[in-house]
């Protein structure tokens, strides 16, 4: 699912929701319909954090690509995030069947074999290994009101 907000006079894209589509011989994932009228002709794949691959909107990418340019290249962490997350990154695109090829080293980064959990996670889509979302879920669950009151400060509620 894909919602839309209004921010400052401008739509917002979210992404949310939650599919499973397995993964082909080939490599090919179904993108669900709803995200892929989002993402556009063309989408970028990368290595996610939490061992899953995010999924960024061209111009989602952008502005995130300018983001980055602003962190410190003198600071070795910054230095090692941006190399790893930009290494891992390929622009990709759907077949007519809403079909796209994850490239071989993001597969075995995000360890998809068969099935995978396609996650709408606001400006991104996340991808995620069946075993690995099933673990971060219960996981969670456990520490949700936890990180809820942590995250008060924020004043998201």
């Amino acid at each position: 699912m894909v919602g839309n907000i209004a921010r400052n006079g401008r739509s917002i894209v979210v992404f949310m929701s939650e599919y499973r589509h397995n993964i082909d011989e080939k490599g090919r994932l179904i993108i669900p319909a709803k995200y892929r009228a989002e993402l556009g002709e063309s989408f970028i794949i990368t290595k996610g954090l939490d061992g899953c691959l995010f999924v960024y909107p061209d111009a989602e990418w952008t502005a995130l690509t300018e983001r980055m340019k602003e962190l410190p290249f003198t600071k070795s962490d910054a230095r090692a995030f941006v190399r790893f997350f930009f290494s891992g990154a390929s622009e990709c695109n759907c077949d007519s069947q809403g079909r796209t090829v994850i490239p071989s080293n993001l597969r075995t980064y995000g360890q998809l074999d068969r099935e995978a959990v396609i996650v709408g996670v606001g400006n991104r889509i996340e991808i995620w290994s069946g075993e690995k979302w099933e673990e971060f879920e219960n996981s969670a669950e456990e520490t949700y009101e936890d990180s809820a009151e942590k995250l008060t400060d924020l004043d998201l509620f």
